[in-house]
């Protein structure tokens, strides 16, 4: 199960940013939601939150790393907990669809916007860092729950 989610997180990520690269690079911005929600292009040279801007390399490899650290983690020890497997796959999709951009770009493709009016502005991302995202909030619920039954 969990190389399929990788697998189709990774195409669903790719799938979005050729979209964005295709219809949004061009300077246009597709509004959703007034005030609220939007796709907007952006070429991110850093990690999240705009970390390490113009550390490609850097990034890319500590990337690479990671991923196969928790790859070797997955298939070698084969843990039990279904949290934790998912959390896991969700965590190296991610990480290879932003590593995907950073070896062929030399940026990661982001364009979902959310914000406020003009008044609060989320950092742009994109389906990448929603994995990354969805599977540390499954990785943090599964270290809770070892711990109280740890107690």
């Amino acid at each position: 199960m969990e190389i399929i989610i990788i697998i189709l997180g990774v195409i669903l990520d790719r799938i979005t940013k050729m979209w964005a690269l295709k219809e949004l690079a061009i300077g246009r911005d597709l509004i959703i939601i007034k005030n609220f929600f939007q796709f907007s292009y952006l070429e991110n040279t850093g990690a999240a939150f705009g970390i390490f801007r113009d550390k490609t390399i850097f990034l890319a490899i500590i990337t690479f790393i990671i991923a196969i650290g928790i790859l070797f983690y997955l298939f070698k020890y084969k843990p039990q907990s279904l949290i934790l497997r998912l959390s896991l796959a969700f965590i190296i999709s991610g990480a290879i669809g932003n590593l995907i951009d950073r070896v062929y770009y030399k940026y990661v493709v982001d364009f979902i916007l959310l914000h406020y009016k003009d008044m609060y502005y989320f950092p742009t991302f994109n389906v990448a860092d929603i994995f990354v995202t969805m599977g540390t909030a499954l990785l943090a619920l599964y270290v809770i729950k070892e711990e109280k039954n740890g107690e």
